[in-house]
């Protein structure tokens, strides 16, 4: 397998590349002339700029704009079939993988399921396998590789590129940025799940007008990325968006993180499954004791919510409690960040209406102010590729914001 060069992210990730690659993204099909003329730039320098980019094939020329008295211009805009991006989706169970084109349209895809037991040399094998994969695909051919995004579930140490902690793994100090840059010889930047899901929604998805925005991922665990001012928040300790370790109920049951009424422990999918198994063995009566013939360890959230939608009074009950613990939470994030839209992503977030109405009227029963009762919360569009769209984006940001600056 050939491997991929680092230099082709170096040749773009200058501050006058990254200016002239952002201003045909946004608003190509564009001129030399326009570029420097809505740009801080010279004619010369766009004119040089451009001429290595068009040799990098990062950029293309398609038809002449129109003549303002002169020779028609040509325009240009970004060359989508000339490289490619991989992003990687580490969750608790799968691994899902994606190529993408410089404007985000996914390529090729897979998943795997993750081993157990499992340790930290076996789960680098599976990702360098699935990476090699999708490197195939694109018949070997790694020198049109980009860079590889990786959204990973836990606490990450972005600056190295480093899982501190993936709880679900039980696993810890997983050096993903170092063992893929050294194998595919490629920009690699790692990053908290919830937050790539941020990144992406706010580039490609339903967060893209807002500059103050919180995305929440909801499955077997509850974390938010936060959007400040257009940019990732990440705190002092990149614990920043850990809401599913928020105490909502002092007197609640265990959480896996140790303490008690986290909202995880009563809203994540593992908390509904359990829900539903105690109303069941105090008596309830529920249709989806058909579904699992009887077996209760194989209630999951997925079979709650397929019960609901059939009608099933219990689930229907406790998809609805569901929504009133998220509203709670929300409502402390709102307090708290004033966000001008919340978007729900993750599986617990496809139970939709189930669980939307009551966290929504839950927001609106608490929330101090009129304006911000009516934050916007809407459901993620890209179900589940939304961390791998936002893993890709990491390199994307890194492309064409001239403020951004490569991780060593």
């Amino acid at each position: 397998m050939q491997q991929g060069q680092r230099g082709s992210f170096q040749l773009m990730k200058s501050l006058n590349r990254s200016i002239i690659l952002n201003k045909i993204r946004v608003d190509g099909p564009i001129s030399r002339a326009d570029i420097a003329k809505e740009t801080t730039l010279t004619p010369p320098t766009v004119s040089n700029m451009v001429k290595e980019l068009l040799s990098s094939k990062m950029v293309v020329e398609i038809r002449q704009g129109e003549s303002s008295g002169g020779r028609k211009p040509t325009l240009l805009t970004i060359n989508s079939e000339g490289s490619y991006l991989i992003g990687l989706d580490i969750g608790p169970k799968y691994l899902r993988c994606i190529s993408t084109d410089l404007m985000g349209n996914i390529l090729s895809s897979s998943i795997e399921p993750i081993p157990f037991p499992i340790t930290n040399e076996r789960l680098l094998e599976v990702v360098k396998h699935q990476v090699g994969v999708i490197i195939d695909f694109h018949k070997g051919d790694s020198r049109k590789l980009i860079g590889i995004g990786i959204g990973m579930h836990g606490v990450v140490n972005v600056n190295l590129g480093e899982a501190l902690y993936a709880p679900s793994l039980q696993l810890r100090n997983i050096p993903l940025k170092k063992e893929l840059e050294a194998t595919f010889n490629t920009i690699v930047f790692v990053e908290n799940d919830a937050r790539v899901m941020a990144l992406g929604e706010m580039w490609f998805g339903n967060g893209t007008t807002s500059n103050h925005s919180i995305t929440i991922n909801i499955g077997r665990g509850i974390g938010a990325g936060i959007i400040i001012n257009g940019k990732l928040f990440h705190g002092e300790h990149f614990i920043a968006g850990e809401i599913g370790h928020m105490t909502i109920d002092i007197s609640g049951g265990k959480c896996s993180c140790g303490n008690y009424g986290c909202l995880e422990s009563v809203a994540a999918g593992p908390a509904i499954a359990e829900r539903v198994k105690r109303e069941l063995s105090l008596g309830k009566k529920s249709i989806i004791t058909d579904l699992i013939n009887n077996d209760l360890d194989r209630i999951d959230g997925r079979l709650v919510f397929e019960a609901a939608q059939k009608g099933d009074q219990l689930c229907e009950e406790i998809l609805q409690q569901t929504g009133r613990y998220l509203g709670i939470g929300l409502t402390n994030l709102i307090h708290i960040i004033n966000p001008q839209q919340i978007v729900l992503a993750g599986g617990v977030s496809k139970a939709g209406d189930f669980i939307i109405n009551s966290l929504i009227e839950t927001i609106e029963q608490r929330v101090l102010t009129l304006d911000a009762k009516k934050t916007e919360i809407r459901v993620s569009k890209f179900e589940d590729y939304a961390t791998a769209i936002g893993a890709i984006t990491l390199i994307l940001e890194h492309l064409f914001s001239p403020s951004s600056t490569i991780g060593s």
